[in-house]
C-alpha cells in the first residue's frame, strides 16, 4: 500500500463511500482505485487527486496533504547513485534488498532521522 492508497482508503470509509460507488463518481474503474489503494499502480495523476479532493470536500492543507502523498506514492522507485559516494550506493541497494524484510518500527525509525535531515 502506498501513502496516497492509504489515505484514499481511510476517507473512503471514514464516510462510508464503497470503492465503486468513488469509481462512479470519479469515472474511474473499482479495478483501477482497488490497485491504486494497495501499491499496484503508480502515483496518480494530478487530475485525479484534484477529482478525490473535490469529492471529499478536501481544502487547503487537507488537500495539499492528498498531492503530497501522492507524489510519495511511487511504488517502484529508481535510486540513481551515479556520482554519489561508494556507501550511498551501497545504502541504497541494501534498502532495496531489505526493504520487505523491514518491521514497521525499523520503517518508520528510519523516515523519521531521514526527516529530521531535512531536504
Amino acid at each position: 500500500m502506498t501513502p496516497f492508497g492509504r489515505k484514499l482508503r481511510e476517507l473512503r470509509e471514514a464516510r462510508g463511500v464503497t470503492l465503486t460507488e468513488l469509481a462512479a463518481a470519479l469515472q474511474v474503474s473499482p479495478a483501477y482505485l482497488s490497485a491504486l489503494e494497495h501499491g499496484r499502480r503508480g502515483r496518480p495523476s494530478p487530475g485525479l487527486v484534484h477529482q478525490v479532493n473535490e469529492h471529499f470536500g478536501q481544502i487547503w492543507d487537507e488537500a495539499e496533504e492528498l498531492v503530497s502523498l501522492a507524489r510519495l506514492s511511487h511504488p517502484r522507485v529508481v535510486v540513481d547513485t551515479a556520482g554519489l559516494s561508494p556507501e550511498a550506493t551501497r545504502l541504497a541497494n541494501e534498502l532495496a534488498r531489505r526493504i520487505r524484510d523491514l518491521p514497521s518500527e525499523r520503517v518508520h525509525a528510519l523516515l523519521t532521522l531521514l526527516e529530521a535531515e531535512g531536504p
